[in-house]
């Protein structure tokens, strides 16, 4: 009872701060109010998950009628301030910083690695590549500094590789980048300024969030759909915030695998022409797909940096990306971001990475990956799939044939993070949901990765893990307890 009687304590000092100042202002109050929100978000007298009033009491307190205070709440929502819960009132959802900045392991971040096929021929062409690329007349090219953003023989390859995704690629408007977290750290220090906001997934990418609090750049989520982003948010958000970009992961979503609908790709696209708001779209799963969807790079060209690399498709260690950029003066601006943060990507991996391209040995190697994951995901479905079918609830294993990673929604008798950190101690590569939430109410769900040096034995051990904590939660609580 004391802490309900503080919360109330505290909202209603609150109201009668607003009460205060829409006396003081000539503002229409259905747009202050979402100002006062910010304000004191911004200045700790509210907290994202803090309740707000229910509306009646709160037009009362502020001496408004109720239908001021539902637009000035509806504009709120609009700016992504808050959310509404059926039955349960409305909740502050503020601007959510990136994970937190920690020094050395301390956050567990299991990395979403693909499979790593066990073919002797395809190690024998992975091993002559580098066997190629390190011959004697060429150690020394290694070892020096190149040209930023690669040779024209290394844009050349990429503009290769990058052809079934984008068409026609003109090596011009490609730079050769050190992984695309690097890539990404210099377009959004590139678009955006400490405070500005950027529209990213209510799900998306860990690594999105820690850079934008290292760069204290503000996150705007928008709601996922069966199709990918909702289009209205996003034009919400245009409107209400002016973000300075969209940060899209439209193929394979990491965590969900969820892939964007073209339909849903058009309207995105169409909001970001209308508003002439940049996309980044972070392609890093394109190559898995036999069939490519269309990139919204090609649906807005003029607007769209579009990033893919080989940590998804070959190994995260190689550290190479490739970016196409909306123009030939985006291109050099970016290499200018580039080389201020990262000086080059590494010749060497570089090298390597041309040669696997225009020997066959990276297009074999992703089919091989392929191939991997889909064996995996067949092997989950036959383990899972009858257990979670017992859970009352619905659907709740989100995945797609050629991902090797699965988004597993839980029954209300785990925790993510207690689910999560069980699974892990037993060697299941699991990450619980709020790893990758953008807004304040993580769902009650965990990505599993399939891949990495797991074989498929031991993946099959690990899944078995995870079918036998689905049917006895109990263990969970035993180990936390």
């Amino acid at each position: 009872m004391g802490t309900l009687h503080a919360i109330k304590f505290r909202m209603n000092s609150l109201t009668r701060h607003w009460a205060q100042r829409l006396r003081e202002s000539s503002m229409p109050a259905y747009l202050l109010i979402p100002d006062l929100l910010a304000e004191d978000l911004r200045s700790g007298r509210l907290s994202a998950g803090d309740r707000l009033p229910p509306l009646r009491e709160l037009a009362t307190a502020l001496s408004l009628n109720y239908s001021t205070v539902a637009r000035a709440l509806g504009e709120a929502q609009k700016r992504g301030q808050i959310e509404s819960r059926p039955g349960r009132g409305s909740f502050v959802r503020g601007q959510v910083p990136a994970v937190p900045l920690r020094g050395g392991s301390a956050a567990e971040m299991t990395m979403n690695l693909p499979p790593e096929p066990d073919d002797p021929a395809l190690l024998a062409r992975l091993s002559d590549g580098w066997q190629q690329v390190m011959q004697p007349g060429r150690l020394y090219e290694q070892l020096r500094y190149q040209d930023f953003g690669g040779t024209r023989a290394d844009r050349d390859a990429a503009a290769r590789w990058l052809a079934p995704m984008l068409g026609r690629v003109e090596p011009e408007r490609v730079l050769v980048g050190p992984g695309i977290h690097s890539v990404l750290a210099a377009l959004l220090s590139m678009l955006a300024r400490p405070g500005d906001t950027i529209c990213v997934e209510a799900l998306s990418y860990p690594g999105i969030k820690a850079l934008a609090t290292q760069l204290g750049i503000h996150l705007h989520p928008l709601p996922l759909d069966s199709q990918g982003p909702l289009a209205d948010a996003f034009e919400d958000a245009c409107k209400a915030v002016g973000p300075k970009a969209l940060y899209c992961n439209p193929t394979l979503l990491n965590p969900t695998t969820l892939t964007v609908s073209e339909a849903r790709r058009e309207a995105l696209a169409d909001v970001a022409l209308r508003y002439s708001v940049p996309i980044i779209e972070d392609d890093a799963y394109a190559a898995l797909p036999s069939r490519p969807p269309t990139a919204l790079a090609r649906l807005a060209p003029e607007l769209t940096y579009y990033v893919t690399g080989f940590a998804k498709c070959l190994g995260a260690g190689l550290r190479v990306a490739h970016v196409h950029a909306p123009s030939a003066a985006a291109t050099q601006r970016l290499a200018g971001a580039l080389r201020a943060l990262t000086v080059m990507a590494p010749p060497l991996t570089v090298s390597l990475s041309t040669q696997w391209i225009n020997d066959g040995t990276a297009s074999a190697m992703v089919q091989a990956i392929r191939r991997e994951s889909m064996q995996r995901q067949a092997l989950m479905q036959q383990l899972l799939a009858p257990v979670l079918n017992q859970i009352p609830g619905g659907q709740r294993l989100q995945t797609q044939p050629e991902a090797f990673h699965a988004w597993l929604h839980l029954p209300d008798t785990l925790s993510a993070n207690e689910a999560a950190a069980f699974w892990r101690s037993r060697g299941v590569a699991a990450v619980a949901s709020a790893a990758f939430c953008t807004d304040t109410a993580p769902p009650k769900a965990v990505r599993l990765c399939l891949g990495g040096p797991l074989s498929l034995a031991r993946c099959e051990q690990a899944l078995r893990v995870v079918a036998d904590t689905l049917q006895h939660p109990q263990q969970v609580h035993a180990s936390v307890m």
